[in-house]
C-alpha cells in the first residue's frame, strides 16, 4: 500500500510540474534589436515587444536583484496635484524570481533584518515578513546556460505610481487607467553598465474631470504620462554604512534590527550619504578615490545655467574643511552624456503650468542608506515669481541695468541658493529651519529675501548670502567627515558646545507648530523684532506701488498678482511671531548629551509676539491706499490664465478690485496662525504652570477688544467692520475644531455668546449699527452660524504663498 502511494505521488507531482518554455531563443527573439548594458535587452519596436535575458536563477529561483524606481518621465504640471516630473517612488528591492514558466516581480522587505544573526535567524525574520508580488509574466524561452527571456512590456504598463489614487485624492476626479491607450515605449529603452531605463505611456480617463487637470490636459478628461522604469545594479561590497542621528540633519534608512542586542533600540536608521573615500585614510586631508560630481541640465537658460554652476560648487568649500580634498565637483552636463546613466548626478531644469516646488531626490540603496545616485529638480517659474516681486519692490526700469538694486542680481542670487540648497538634499542633508536665528548659517533653510530700507528707499542689495554656512559644514563633516559612528561623536559634541541649533520640517512646517526657532521664508534671531521691520519695509512697499512694477508694454492688469506678494509681505514673519505664543524650545537629543530639556518661550516674549501680531489687523495696516484702486482695476480681453487666476485676491466682479478682500485676506493670514487650535490648548496649559503667560482666553478677548475698537472716519469703520467680521467667522471656526480643548471651546462658544447678546442690543441706525445687530443675530442663530461657517464663499482664500524664489 505504501509503494502505491508513493508511486501516485511521483507521477502526480510529474503530471503537476509546470511545462517549461518550448519556444527556442531565436524564434523569440526574431525582428529584435540587441542591447547591452546591466541586462541584455532586445527590442522589437514592430511589435512593441521589450525582451530581457535574466540569468539562470538561483537555488531560491532569483534570476536577478536590483534596485528599482519608478518615475515620471513627463509631469501633469500642477504643483497642487504633485505628479511633477521626475516624482519618483523612492528606493525598491527588487528581484526577478523564476517560478515554474512564470516570472515574479517582487519588492522584497530589507527594512526588516537580523544584523550579524546566524542563516537560520536571518531566514526567521524573513519569512516573518511579507514582501510585494508587483507582476507576472511568462518565460517567453529558455538558453543552454539556464538563463531566460522574459517580455517585459506588461511589467511596464502597470500605475506603479499609483496616480489614479493621486488624481482623485488630490483633484477630485475618479481618473482610471485605460489598458487600451497604454503601452511599454520600445523606443525609449536605455541600457547602460549599471542601470536599465524603460518607458511606459500610460493613459487615465474620468467622465468628470477637475479644474485643475482640465486646465493643462489638451483633451477633457483625458490625461496621459511617461512612466520611466529604472534597475539599478546593487552597488559594490564594501560600503560601511553610519548610524543616523537625530541632532545631525541628514536623511535616513529606516531599519528594524531583530538582533540588536537586549536593551538596545530595535529601531534605528542608517544616515544616507555617497560612498566616499580618501585616497589616504588615515590623513586629516587627503583626496579621494572618486569625487561627488553634480552636472548641471544644459537645457537651463542662461545666466540662470551659470548661476546654478556657481551656486552648486559652494559644496566644494564643506567638503574640503572636512579635509576632503578636490572631492565635490560641478560641470554643465556634456552634450554627449545621457542624464539618465546612473552614473551622473544632475540638477535638471524642469517646467510647469504654476509654480512649484523644487526638489532634490538621492536614489539611496534601501540595505546600506547608500546614495547612488543624486538628482535635483529645479522649478523654472520660481525665479519668475521672484522677479515680479522683486521688480515690485524697486521698480521694473531697473531690470537688467545692472544697478545695484536690478531684479536680475536678486533673482540670481536666489538661484544660487536654490542649487546649493536642492543639492544639498541629494547629498543626504535635510532641512534646518533653525538656521535664520544665526545670520544665514545653512542653505538648508528657506530664505526669504532680506528687503531693507536704506534712506527711506526699497533696498535689495542684501537679498540672499553666498556660500554655505556654519550649519553646512558642520552637517558635511558629522556625514562625511567621520568614517564610524565613533568618530562622529567628537565632532557632535563640538557642534552642541558650538550652540548650533537644528529644526527639521516636521516641526517648522505646520502652521500650529511648537517651536520657535523653525520657520520658512523668515529672518533674524528675534521674530517680534523683523516682523516689526519688516511691517515698516511692507509700508514703504505698498505707498510706492503702481504701474512701474512692470515693464513697458507688460498688461497691466498684472498688477493685482504683483500686488499680493507686497500686500502680504509680512506673511512668514507673522507665521514665526505666531510660533512663540504657546512656543516651546525642544531639542532632538540623545541621553546623556546634556541638552534634553525643553523650555517655554518666557512670557515676556510670548506678550510682546501678541501684541506684534494684534497690531497686524489695524486699520492702519489693512487699508488699501486709495491711489492705488484705479490702477488696479485694468482689465484683460484674452484667455484666462491659471498661474494668474490662483494667485490674486478676489474681485468685486470682473477686474474691479476689491480693497476691502484685501483687507479680509490681510487678516485671515494672521488669524491662520493666531488662532490654531493646538496653540491655544499649549498657552492654557503654560497659563496654569505660568499666570503671566498669557492664555488662550487673554488671547481671544484682547482679539476681540482690537477688532471691535472702531475709529471715528467712515472709510476707517468700513474696513474696521470688515476685519471684525472676519474676526468673528474665524473665532467661530476655531470653536468649532475638534482639535480644540474642550474647557477652551465651551469657554469661546459662551465668549461668542456674550458678544452676539451684546451687539443684537445695539441702538441707532445707519450701517455701523445695523452692521453690529445683523452679526450679533448670526451669533445667537446656531442653524445661521453653522451655514455661514460651511459656505466656501465666506471663507477667506489667501493666495498661495509658497514656494517663493
Amino acid at each position: 500500500m505504501t509503494g502505491r502511494i508513493a508511486a501516485l505521488l511521483l507521477a502526480t507531482t510529474i503530471f503537476a510540474a509546470p511545462a517549461l518554455a518550448s519556444d527556442p531563443p531565436a524564434k523569440v527573439l526574431e525582428g529584435t534589436t540587441a542591447q547591452t548594458g546591466l541586462i541584455p535587452l532586445h527590442v522589437d519596436r514592430k511589435a512593441g515587444r521589450i525582451i530581457a535575458t535574466l540569468p539562470a536563477p538561483d537555488a531560491d529561483g532569483v534570476s536577478g536583484r536590483y534596485i528599482y524606481t519608478a518615475s515620471l518621465e513627463t509631469g501633469l504640471g500642477s504643483p497642487a496635484l504633485g505628479l511633477d516630473y521626475a516624482l519618483n517612488s523612492g528606493s525598491r528591492l527588487l528581484v526577478f524570481r523564476r517560478v515554474g514558466k512564470k516570472v515574479l516581480a517582487e519588492i522584497e522587505n530589507p527594512r526588516f533584518r537580523a544584523v550579524g544573526a546566524s542563516p537560520q535567524e536571518q531566514a526567521g525574520v524573513r519569512r516573518s515578513f511579507a514582501t510585494s508580488t508587483i507582476w507576472m509574466g511568462d518565460v517567453a524561452a529558455e538558453q543552454p546556460d539556464g538563463s531566460f527571456l522574459v517580455d517585459l512590456s506588461s511589467f511596464l504598463a502597470r500605475d506603479d505610481l499609483g496616480i489614479a489614487r493621486a488624481l482623485k485624492e488630490q483633484g477630485g476626479a475618479d481618473y482610471k487607467l485605460v489598458p487600451e491607450l497604454s503601452v511599454a515605449d520600445p523606443n525609449a529603452t536605455r541600457d547602460f553598465p549599471r542601470n536599465v531605463e524603460l518607458e511606459a505611456r500610460l493613459t487615465f480617463a474620468t467622465a468628470k474631470p477637475g479644474p485643475e487637470v482640465d486646465n493643462i490636459a489638451p483633451a477633457t478628461g483625458n490625461v496621459s504620462f511617461i512612466i520611466r522604469h529604472s534597475l539599478i545594479a546593487l552597488p559594490e561590497p564594501g560600503y560601511v554604512p553610519r548610524r543616523f542621528d537625530p541632532r545631525a540633519g541628514s536623511f535616513g534608512t529606516q531599519v528594524v534590527d531583530f538582533n540588536a542586542p537586549l536593551g538596545s533600540p530595535l529601531v534605528y536608521e542608517l544616515a544616507n550619504r555617497f560612498r566616499l573615500e580618501k585616497t589616504d585614510p588615515n590623513a586629516a586631508r587627503s583626496p579621494v578615490k572618486k569625487p561627488i560630481v553634480f552636472y548641471i541640465d544644459s537645457a537651463a537658460p542662461e545666466p540662470i545655467r551659470t548661476a546654478l554652476v556657481e551656486g552648486v560648487s559652494w559644496w566644494r568649500d564643506a567638503f574640503d574643511a572636512a579635509g576632503f580634498v578636490d572631492a565635490f565637483k560641478v560641470a554643465v552636463l556634456p552634450a554627449d552624456a545621457d542624464p539618465l546613466d546612473i552614473r551622473y548626478n544632475v540638477v535638471n531644469w524642469v517646467n510647469r503650468a504654476t509654480r512649484g516646488w523644487s526638489y532634490g531626490q538621492p536614489i539611496t540603496d534601501p540595505r546600506t542608506g547608500e546614495i547612488i545616485k543624486g538628482q535635483v529638480l529645479l522649478g523654472s517659474l520660481r525665479v519668475r515669481q521672484d522677479m515680479m516681486i522683486f521688480q515690485a519692490l524697486v521698480g521694473a526700469g531697473l531690470t537688467g541695468t545692472g544697478d545695484p538694486n536690478d531684479p536680475i542680481t536678486a533673482a540670481l542670487g536666489r538661484i544660487r541658493q536654490l542649487g546649493a540648497h536642492e543639492v544639498g538634499h541629494a547629498i543626504g542633508l535635510a532641512h534646518n529651519f533653525a538656521a535664520s536665528i544665526a545670520g544665514r548659517y545653512s542653505v538648508m533653510d528657506y530664505p526669504g529675501p532680506r528687503v531693507k530700507l536704506t534712506d527711506g528707499k526699497i533696498d535689495l542689495t542684501d537679498a540672499y548670502g553666498a556660500g554655505v554656512g556654519r550649519w553646512d559644514k558642520f552637517a558635511v563633516d558629522w556625514l562625511y567627515g567621520a568614517r564610524t559612528d565613533a568618530d562622529a561623536q567628537p565632532i557632535m559634541a563640538a557642534g552642541l558646545a558650538e550652540g548650533l541649533r537644528y529644526v527639521p520640517d516636521q516641526d517648522a512646517r505646520a502652521a500650529d507648530a511648537a517651536q520657535p526657532l523653525g520657520s520658512l521664508w523668515d529672518d533674524g534671531a528675534d521674530p517680534v523684532v523683523e516682523l516689526r521691520r519688516v511691517m515698516e519695509v511692507r509700508q514703504a512697499a505698498v505707498a510706492r506701488f503702481g504701474p512701474a512694477a512692470l515693464k513697458p508694454g507688460d498688461p497691466q492688469s498684472q498688477l493685482r498678482r504683483a500686488f499680493v506678494p507686497i500686500w502680504l509681505l509680512h506673511r512668514y514673519q507673522v507665521e514665526a511671531t505666531a510660533k512663540m505664543l504657546g512656543g516651546v524650545d525642544f531639542t532632538y537629543a540623545v541621553t546623556g548629551d546634556g541638552h534634553g530639556e525643553s523650555r517655554p518661550v518666557s512670557a515676556e516674549d510670548q506678550r510682546r509676539a501678541l501684541d506684534a501680531l494684534l497690531d497686524t489687523l489695524s486699520p492702519a495696516v489693512l487699508t488699501v491706499p486709495p491711489q492705488l484702486l484705479p490702477n488696479l482695476s485694468t482689465g484683460w480681453s484674452g484667455e484666462s490664465d491659471r498661474q494668474t487666476d490662483i494667485e490674486v485676491m478676489p474681485t468685486a466682479g470682473g477686474p474691479v478690485f476689491d480693497p476691502l478682500a484685501a483687507t479680509e485676506t490681510g487678516a485671515a493670514m494672521t488669524l491662520i496662525d493666531l488662532l490654531a487650535p493646538t496653540r491655544l490648548n499649549r498657552l492654557e496649559i503654560q497659563n496654569q504652570a505660568d499666570p503671566a503667560v498669557p492664555s488662550a482666553h487673554e488671547v481671544i478677548d484682547k482679539l476681540i477688544d482690537r477688532s471691535f475698537a472702531f475709529p471715528r472716519d467712515e472709510a476707517g469703520a468700513a474696513v474696521q467692520r470688515r476685519i471684525a467680521t472676519t474676526v468673528v467667522l474665524a473665532l467661530a471656526r476655531t470653536q468649532r475644531d475638534g482639535a480644540l480643548s474642550p474647557t477652551i471651546a465651551l469657554a469661546l462658544s459662551e465668549r461668542l455668546n456674550r458678544l452676539g447678546t451684546g451687539l443684537a442690543k445695539t441702538g441707532g441706525t445707519g450701517v455701523q449699527a445695523d452692521w453690529s445687530r445683523g452679526l450679533g443675530r448670526l451669533l445667537l442663530d446656531r442653524d445661521a452660524l453653522t451655514a455661514a461657517l460651511a459656505d466656501q464663499h465666506r471663507l477667506p482664500k489667501v493666495p498661495p504663498g509658497m514656494p517663493i524664489g
